[in-house]
């Protein structure tokens, strides 16, 4: 008999007070558990969610990405979820991929799945698209595979890979603790697997909170700590070029995405 696996929903929130219900309503219908973790929000993020069945963590004061997926991680584990599906609050991630993520990890045994938003780059800022640029390759070659959009918040991870990272989350981490997420899980023998998505960019949302100096110098920081540390992993790079990335999705031209890949490497080294 197959057992049903438990199914959480995590969702980071700093004044998401305009998209935040909604994302919620339509989460607590195909999760077991939502929780929203709203990390010092000024707008009413909390409020927004009354009489929603979510379980909701509130951080007075402002802590950070880092810290807000990861208490909420640790909730979800508590609860008792054997799959932990991570989500922004700003509904640039759509509520019906959820049940894609989870059918790539079933399929695809010591990975977890991320949602990569390269069927469309339309309508993505030039400032995340050129940090996207930039990390890809190089976390690839980090975690010794190809990773695409190693930026994206919307991923489903297996409790027992959450289960064995042990990573700093305080507020200096910010936008570099995904990415450091797909680093020490290779280490721990699980790779990614990508699951193609639109990315949606509302225009009545706030502003990102990515600030693309600031942001994408710790990342490349991050990366650049544990390259040294690792003696420059040449192994990692030689595999994360010589195989293209994991894809579940039968419908996507796989050689397209490789190729929009090298285009990065090429970025990533300053070429055109």
């Amino acid at each position: 008999m197959i057992v049903p696996l438990k199914t959480a929903i995590v969702i980071p929130a700093l004044d998401e007070a305009e998209t935040i219900r909604t994302i919620a309503q339509r989460a607590v219908v195909i999760a077991d558990v939502v929780i929203v973790v709203d990390d010092g929000s000024i707008d009413g993020t909390s409020a927004a969610l009354a009489d929603v069945p979510v379980t909701l963590i509130r951080h007075e004061h402002n802590l950070g990405k880092a810290a807000s997926l990861w208490d909420g991680m640790q909730a979800a584990l508590a609860a008792g979820a054997d799959v932990i599906v991570t989500m922004d609050g700003d509904g640039q991630h759509a509520v019906d991929d959820v049940t894609r993520l989870l059918r790539a990890l079933a399929a695809h045994p010591r990975t977890f799945a991320i949602g990569a938003r390269v069927r469309c780059h339309g309508p993505m800022p030039k400032s995340r698209r050129f940090a996207n640029r930039f990390a890809d390759f190089w976390i690839s070659w980090a975690a010794g595979h190809r990773v695409l959009d190693s930026q994206s918040g919307q991923r489903a991870y297996p409790a027992a890979l959450l289960r064995a990272l042990d990573l700093p989350h305080d507020p200096s981490r910010g936008f570099t603790f995904e990415s450091e997420v797909v680093i020490e899980a290779a280490r721990q023998g699980y790779s990614t697997v990508a699951v193609p998505i639109d990315a949606v960019y509302l225009h009545a949302g706030r502003p990102s909170h990515f600030r693309l100096w600031r942001d994408t110098g710790r990342i490349a920081g991050m990366i650049a700590g544990r390259l040294v540390r690792s003696g420059f992993y040449v192994p990692g790079l030689v595999e994360s070029l010589r195989r293209g990335a994991v894809i579940h999705d039968p419908t996507i031209d796989v050689a397209a995405v490789d190729e929009e890949f090298e285009d990065r490497a090429s970025h990533a080294h300053g070429g055109e």
